[in-house]
Order: structure tokens, then C-alpha cells, then sequence
């Protein structure tokens, strides 16, 4: 089996465990039957992941904190964007949340309108995101 001989700079290595989780969520959503695409770039727009049901589209922004709790402050950083829904993932926990995109600056975590998910499975996030009229 190859081995990694080289260091990976500290910010390319965090990028690549954040597009991990993006990753995880693609497989998800196309195991479940979404039309999934991945925008070449995303700055300006916001959108990680474009998933359609055929008619329907709706634009996906991720985000992966380390919170200590899940009444962590989140901040609004899409502002001004199409971005439906915001898909938050703990790196340090094994929990997640679902939101429709907010418009107020932050929120917290475990706000009413969010949905969570306990475990980073398949299972637990598609039941949160299904609790969404899409």
C-alpha cells in the first residue's frame, strides 16, 4: 500500500477534510436519488452542492465548525446569495444540523427551524433533510 511521504500544508489539509465531508454528503443525496452537481467554483454564490429532483433545483452551501456545544452562534456568510439550505457539520462530534438559509446575521445552532441529525450517516442526515418541503 502507497505511503505519504510528503507533508500537506496545514490550510491545504484542512480544505481537504472540509471537501470530505462535501463528498460524504454527494453520496448521500445521489443514494438517494437527487441529481447531484458540484459547481467548478463557488466563490460569489455560495453553493457547495446543486441538487435537483429534475424540475426542481435548489443551491447547498457546507460548513464544517468545531463547536463545543450545539447552542454555538453560528454567522450568516451567505448573504446576498441563492443558497436554499445550509448543511452544518461538527468535525469534532458526530452530529450535524440542516437549516434553510437565514437572513438575520447569526443564529444559533439549535435553532427551532434547524433540523439535526445525530450521527454522520446516511440515515440520520437524509431524515433531517427530508423533514424539508422541497
Amino acid at each position: 500500500m502507497p505511503i505519504r511521504k510528503t507533508k500537506t500544508p496545514e490550510g491545504t489539509h484542512q480544505t481537504l477534510k472540509n471537501m470530505s465531508y462535501e463528498n460524504g454528503l454527494v453520496s448521500w443525496l445521489m443514494y438517494d436519488g437527487w441529481q447531484v452537481f458540484s459547481p467548478v467554483v463557488d466563490h460569489g454564490h455560495k453553493t457547495d452542492i446543486l441538487v435537483s429532483d429534475g424540475p426542481n433545483y435548489h443551491r447547498i452551501q457546507v460548513k464544517t465548525i468545531d463547536a463545543q456545544s450545539e447552542d454555538h452562534i453560528i454567522e450568516n456568510r451567505w448573504e446576498g446569495s441563492h443558497v436554499g439550505y445550509v448543511i452544518y457539520i461538527a468535525r469534532n462530534s458526530t452530529w450535524g444540523y440542516v437549516m434553510p438559509a437565514f437572513e438575520e446575521p447569526r443564529r444559533p445552532m439549535n435553532h427551532s427551524a434547524h433540523k439535526r441529525f445525530l450521527h454522520q450517516d446516511r440515515k440520520s442526515f437524509l431524515k433531517a433533510f427530508h423533514a424539508f418541503d422541497m
